[in-house]
């Protein structure tokens, strides 16, 4: 059986399936034996379950899935106010027992008849973006907050194929932290640039993107990299992020061995440039799994900085759960490796509602207009495909 047939059975059997892209194509996950549906209730069973390795250890030996925004703050002590909610689980975890390596392009036949709506609603304009901006300006100016990230949600109602949307998105806008989710009343396409957890025995590393800047004709990637040297409000944000998840690490690690590997470097995407660094260190001995989501959850690039203190400003100020949006999804490995990316660039499908998160960084040097637009650029690719 050919990939693209592959492709073509899975989806039309109506199984429900994931595909997460690796260093060199993408691992195809299905035929799953059990579901998790994650809450307040059972999360922190769920991190501190231990799982038994056979003498043989498997490729399907882990469960994969995601953790909400709003589970994680609970997790971590934070209460969010009631807020408009679609009841979309806050996460779900599932344990495949086949999984399958698609070491190229993904090819899909689609077909379809189904209409897809173009046009979003976006629940904040920029007159009421640019409020909230004044006042979270005051509040970096009171020293409540160093930095704070302002969420905006574009919305239609379509049927979409979620395969032929994540296919399409391989094609264009190809990112490290790719993944789909396809179940039976949703579905998530993502592209997501970010990688938040990175375990392999007692080694962790994390890398933040901080800093954003449009693309153009006449811009590449030495001169994006100049443009972010030079910018001052740039370099802020991103050495605060930095120094954040550095901090973060350092509660899990052992003392002396959080190190910046890499620093300040461009990655490319299709619409815009980002400004990344890497980040690793070694665990401490006795380190769970539920201590490295405490310390690193939810991922600091996507919130602000001091975290505790801004998620507390930010779900005061928001009137939608985030949902999936800056929760994360993964995996957790039987032998305790787990890797998990930050959930941003990313569709939420659900009861044929579609759901477009972003978020733009405000320091002491931003402008209303700016970030406002910044938030566009990162939806744009998302939104490209339903044209």
């Amino acid at each position: 059986m050919n990939k693209k047939n592959y492709l073509d059975i899975i989806n039309n059997s109506k199984k429900p399936f994931i595909i997460y892209k690796k260093d060199k194509g993408f691992d195809l996950f299905t035929d799953f034996s059990n579901k998790i549906i994650l809450n307040n209730q059972n999360i922190r069973k769920f991190l501190k379950r231990k799982y038994k390795l056979k003498k043989k250890y498997k490729k399907t030996d882990l469960l994969i899935g995601f953790f909400g925004y709003e589970l994680l703050n609970n997790l971590i002590g934070i209460k969010i106010p009631r807020q408009k909610n679609i009841n979309f689980p806050k996460g779900i975890f599932y344990k495949p027992e086949k999984k399958i390596n698609l070491k190229e392009n993904l090819i899909y036949n689609f077909k379809s008849t189904q209409k897809i709506d173009s046009n979003f609603k976006i629940n904040i304009d920029q007159k009421s973006y640019t409020k909230i901006f004044d006042k979270f300006k005051k509040k970096i100016k009171s020293g409540e907050t160093y930095q704070i990230k302002i969420c905006t949600k574009y919305k239609n109602k379509s049927q979409i194929d979620p395969l032929d949307f994540f296919c399409r998105l391989t094609k264009t806008n190809l990112a490290p932290e790719s993944f789909i989710i396809k179940d039976k009343n949703y579905s998530i396409i993502s592209c997501s640039p970010e990688n938040l957890i990175n375990k392999k025995g007692s080694h962790i590393s994390t890398k933040p993107i901080a800093g954003t800047l449009r693309k153009t004709k006449k811009i590449n990637k030495r001169k994006a990299l100049n443009f972010f040297r030079k910018n001052l409000k740039e370099t802020k944000e991103h050495n605060m992020i930095v120094d954040m998840e550095r901090n973060d690490l350092s509660r899990i690690c052992i003392p002396g061995s959080v190190k910046l590997k890499k620093e300040k470097s461009v990655e490319e995407y299709k619409d815009l440039y980002h400004y990344v660094s890497l980040i690793s260190g070694k665990l401490r001995k006795k380190v769970e799994n539920i201590d490295i989501v405490k310390a690193m959850m939810p991922g600091g690039s996507v919130i602000g900085c001091p975290k505790i203190s801004t998620l507390n400003l930010l779900n005061n100020q928001e009137k939608e759960n985030r949902n999936i949006y800056t929760g994360s999804f993964g995996y957790l490995k039987f032998n305790g490796d787990m890797r998990f990316n930050i959930i941003i660039r990313s569709i939420l499908n659900y009861k044929n509602i579609s759901e477009i998160s972003v978020a733009s960084g405000v320091v002491i040097d931003s402008n209303a207009k700016h970030e406002f637009n910044e938030n566009f650029i990162k939806a744009k690719a998302l939104i490209d495909l339903y044209k």
